[in-house]
């Protein structure tokens, strides 16, 4: 016979067991169900994925974030408001712009004053938006997930993958290493055999003109054009100082603004006339001191990366044949990718690359398939 303490055992983990059945039997009638929640900027891209889901059979609800107004402008809240309203969809909005400011603003702060090339828009779909989406989905009893990135999904091996885009132009894979399954899963990405002129084509062929003809965004949100006012505007005088530029052996060359106003990598916009083509190859922010040189001499053969996501080891790790891009639309080197004791990814690269810089994100690649990616150390 059971003593009391194994009975009241058995009842609880009845009581575990039923719950987790319960749990189970919630998301599977989820999954099921045709509903998605979209992300709605109020753009060209998100209003036609509403279209495209609408037509396909599911019962769409759109959410539009505020994550940051530019002049305190709210018509893009407007915009979303009334597409939804013609389609006869319900609308949300979520007020997140302190999250925004907290997760993303501050850290690209940090990063520039830290000498780093910081990488917001990676940073904001990986740990922000998709995860917000998520959230609201999970709160509201909806399975699957929708946005209009240019990508695509293809299962591998029993794991999800991002793919590129059908439109090479506006193909946005390099942003979405670093989200999990369990996002990837439930992803809708109806843009994704689609090219940017064909999207604004049903836009206009459907009635929506104002869809049709918005310009697309360029750069970061909230920065757009110019980074270093947005510095200043953000920091206190002192701490962006003029100080000095440099060469390789250590000679003064000129006076510069201030080191976080330089990448690495940066040739225009130095201020200064050589009769030589130079670039900025190392940034000291505790001398205030930025460091030039010729364009072979930012040349490198390897790199670390922290903060990764692998999506399947057996894929990437160990083998010959993936490319690492740390550049949207630019450079694709031939790497080989090792996990180092101290949980860093060793990066070899089988040919030179040149202006790899701290904070900027590196991307795998095996021919259109996302492998994973990290930060560069």
């Amino acid at each position: 016979m059971l003593s009391f303490n194994e009975l009241q055992r058995y009842k609880f983990l009845g009581i575990i067991c039923n719950l987790f059945s319960f749990i189970v039997f919630i998301f599977a009638s989820m999954k099921e169900n045709r509903r998605v929640l979209l992300g709605m900027s109020g753009g060209t891209d998100s209003s036609v994925a509403a279209l495209l889901l609408q037509d396909a059979g599911y019962e769409v609800t759109g959410v539009t974030f505020r994550f940051y107004e530019k002049d305190n402008s709210t018509e893009y809240l407007d915009d979303a408001r009334d597409l939804c309203s013609r389609l006869g969809i319900p609308h949300l909005i979520s007020d997140q712009r302190e999250a925004f400011r907290s997760t993303i603003i501050d850290y690209f702060i940090r990063e520039y004053m830290a000498g780093h090339t910081p990488v917001p828009c990676t940073l904001c779909n990986n740990y922000l938006k998709w995860p917000l989406l998520r959230q609201l989905a999970d709160e509201r009893g909806i399975y699957h997930l929708a946005t209009g990135h240019y990508v695509r999904k293809r299962m591998l091996e029993g794991h999800w993958h991002i793919t590129t885009g059908a439109d090479a132009d506006k193909d946005q894979s390099f942003f979405l290493w670093g989200l999990p399954q369990d996002i990837m899963e439930r992803m809708l990405l109806p843009m994704g055999d689609l090219t940017k002129i064909r999207v604004r084509e049903i836009a206009e062929e459907r009635g929506f003109l104002k869809a049709a003809t918005k310009k697309d965004s360029i750069g970061v949100c909230f920065c757009p054009m110019d980074y270093r006012t947005f510095l200043r505007n953000n920091v206190s005088v002192e701490a962006i100082q003029k100080g000095k530029f440099f060469d390789e052996k250590g000679n003064f060359i000129a006076w510069h603004e201030g080191y976080p106003f330089y990448t690495i990598g940066q040739r225009r916009g130095l201020g200064i006339d050589l009769n030589r083509a130079v670039f900025v190859k190392e940034i000291i922010p505790s001398e205030n001191k930025v460091v030039l040189g010729d364009l072979k001499s930012l040349e490198k053969m390897e790199m670390r990366l922290k903060d990764w996501n692998i999506i399947n080891p057996s894929l990437l790790l160990g083998h010959d044949d993936v490319i690492v891009k740390i550049r949207y639309r630019k450079q694709a080197n031939r790497c080989t990718v090792m996990l180092l004791p101290d949980n860093t990814l060793h990066v070899q690269l089988h040919e030179p690359l040149t202006a790899i810089a701290s904070g900027q994100a590196a991307a795998f690649y095996r021919e259109d398939v996302i492998l994973g990616g990290g930060i560069i150390i």
